[in-house]
């Protein structure tokens, strides 16, 4: 098929009928609730508000709504360590990219979850991608992003750097 044939297509139905026809649209207007993704600053703040992990440097490693453990640098992907930034209030439903509706949610729970906003919390934990880690896993992990080990103890930070 030709790209943009329907366009004109719909032009040409226009132009013979020799009134305006009404466009249907099919789509969402997104300026009535704002971008569907979150903005920075929200997703910035949505991280800080998540369950730190204990132990671990909070601005790598948190907790999602559902006790799960994800790590900063891998959003957006399959693992158990991954994590999305989700609609409380699914998007599709009327909900805000803002703050108040966004929460921190393993990838794999935020793709069971879609955009149901009713499911229990226990059915999400079930259908969360299962993960045990060890704290020699997590110190790879970090190695691996980070090139070093920052560990949380009594508020100091403890960190290690292999060369």
């Amino acid at each position: 098929m030709v790209r943009g044939l329907s366009k004109a297509v719909r032009a040409a139905a226009k132009a013979a009928h020799g009134g305006e026809q009404k466009e249907e649209r099919t789509w969402r207007d997104e300026t009535a609730l704002g971008p569907r993704s979150f903005p920075y600053h929200v997703k910035e703040a949505c991280w800080a508000k998540a369950e730190p992990v204990k132990g671990r440097d909070p601005t790598r490693w948190r907790r999602d709504a559902l006790g799960n453990i994800v790590f900063r640098k891998l959003v957006g992907c399959q693992g158990c360590l991954c994590h999305d930034y989700d609609h409380i209030v699914p998007y599709s439903k009327g909900g805000e990219s803002t703050l108040d509706n966004c929460q921190l949610l393993q990838a794999t729970a935020n793709r069971a979850k879609g955009n149901h906003s009713n499911l229990s919390k226990t059915t999400l934990v079930q259908r969360s991608a299962y993960c045990v880690l060890s704290a020699r896993d997590m110190d790879l992990v970090e190695l691996a992003a980070y090139g070093d080990v920052v560990h949380k103890e009594k508020g100091n930070g403890l960190g290690c750097r292999i060369q």
